[in-house]
């Protein structure tokens, strides 16, 4: 008995400085935001982070933020970063300069810049802009350039109406409920969080043609996208889980959202923030929780949007849609059952 115990303990403290099995390593990724922490779109990784996705994919994420589209697609081209977030046109604009990046998954099903009024305007049609001032964020702004093709649609010239900047935010809630503008040519997250914060309603005119393709994206480099392959599918996935998360829990995503930002996180903060994203939902890569593409760009839609590009003079070339395009990951980014995750989802607090 006394040398079973005495092989026993011998064992016991062999085992003990015996090395643990190793974690698998985390990867890091960094990605580099094209607005600011508080951006709309920006609401899939922060909400990622919160709710562990990116922990369970055994990734760390340091997410940085350039403040505008072409800024941010400089620097993920230059490698400074290996993801970038943010609207395809810089991709396309700076394709002949030697930006190249390539879109791996879709953050908004639907093209975001729209023509809108507020809800009691008398224009109910496109062709009572006529004679109207239109506000855009700054001079020059992306958004002109769908305005002006679904004004000439509806038979108007571009000496029929002007533009004017209004800026944002409570500038721009001023300009339009004060009549200073008969009308805005916005994105429609930017109008979505007046119809939320500010309480206003309106009327929206989306482009025809372009309105149910997407332009705004996770992106990287080919070289990223080949070196780094593993880690990014990965992220897709956790992002798609974010996605249907903020779908079936608006509220658990709001609370995310306001605290990844750096929110003061209050009750009044996550309504507000739970009635954008409720406002938006169709705006949002999760909208059809169950479809097995949450993410995907379809390169048919994105020969469409590159033309568009080419035949507004805002390309010297008509971009291939194949060389900003990829949907590598997508299988990937939903290979998991979906059902049983959307009830997990609604449970989750």
């Amino acid at each position: 008995m006394i040398r079973g115990a005495l092989l026993l303990a011998c064992a016991l403290v062999a085992l003990a400085v015996l090395p643990c099995p190793a974690a698998a390593a985390d990867d890091k990724l960094v990605v580099i935001g094209g607005s600011s922490a508080t951006g709309f779109f920006e609401v899939l990784d922060l909400v990622a982070e919160q709710a562990g996705f990116f922990k369970d994919e055994h990734l760390i994420i340091d997410k940085q933020y350039a403040g505008s589209s072409p800024v941010a697609a400089q620097l993920v081209a230059a490698g400074k970063g290996d993801i970038g977030s943010f609207a395809l046109e810089p991709i396309m604009t700076g394709y002949d300069k030697g930006i190249k990046l390539v879109a791996f998954y879709s953050r908004d099903p639907h093209y975001f810049q729209v023509l809108a009024v507020l809800e009691g305007s008398p224009i109910k049609t496109l062709a009572d802009f006529k004679g109207a001032t239109i506000g855009e964020y700054t001079v020059g702004s992306s958004a002109e350039v769908a305005a002006n093709a679904e004004l000439l649609g509806a038979g108007l010239k571009r000496s029929d109406y002007n533009y004017i900047p209004i800026g944002n935010g409570a500038q721009a809630i001023s300009a339009l409920t004060q009549g200073k503008v008969q009308g805005a040519a916005f994105p429609y997250p930017e109008l979505a969080t007046y119809e939320a914060y500010a309480g206003l309603k309106f009327r929206y005119f989306w482009h025809p043609i372009l309105k149910d393709i997407g332009d705004d994206a996770f992106v990287a480099s080919p070289a990223t996208l080949a070196t780094k392959a593993d880690a990014i599918k990965r992220f897709c996935r956790a992002i798609t889980k974010a996605a249907i998360l903020i779908r079936e829990n608006p509220e658990l995503g709001a609370r995310d959202f306001v605290a990844g930002s750096g929110q003061k996180v209050t009750p009044e903060a996550i309504a507000t923030q739970a009635k954008l994203l409720s406002l938006s939902q169709t705006m949002m890569a999760g909208y059809n929780p169950m479809s097995m593409q949450i993410g995907a760009m379809p390169i048919r839609d994105m020969q469409v949007f590159t033309k568009f590009m080419y035949d507004n003079g805002l390309t010297q070339q008509r971009v291939p849609a194949a060389a900003i395009v990829t949907n590598q990951f997508i299988q990937y980014a939903n290979d998991f059952d979906h059902a049983a995750f959307i009830t997990q989802a609604k449970k989750m607090h």
